[in-house]
């Protein structure tokens, strides 16, 4: 009589490895034409952040010549710079703005 084989395919559970997505630093870059004002307008607009955390950053943009705005995922950074680009544009400013990976 023949014997049973086993002809299970089962696999065994394996751990999955997952690393987190990376992250993106949106920066914000100085020029000579961008009002201050319009600037701290901007990161509180686009990166809500509150006044004094604001001007904070408009002040490190002002004096060494780039600044944070937040670190996002690709996509919402993506997002977020070309929502500063337009409205930087819409008002007839030649803000840059770009992100850098982490």
């Amino acid at each position: 009589m023949p014997s049973k084989s086993n002809g299970s395919t089962l696999l065994k559970p394996s751990a999955a490895k997952t690393k987190p997505p990376p992250m993106f630093q949106v920066v914000m870059y100085n020029d000579d034409y961008t009002p201050m004002e319009f600037v701290v307008e901007v990161l509180q607009v686009f990166f809500a952040l509150p006044s004094e955390r604001a001007t904070q950053v408009m002040l490190k943009v002002h004096t060494e010549g780039r600044g944070v705005c937040g670190i996002y995922p690709r996509d919402v950074a993506s997002t977020k710079v070309e929502q500063v680009t337009a409205y930087s544009r819409q008002h007839q400013h030649p803000l840059q703005c770009a992100m850098e990976e982490t």
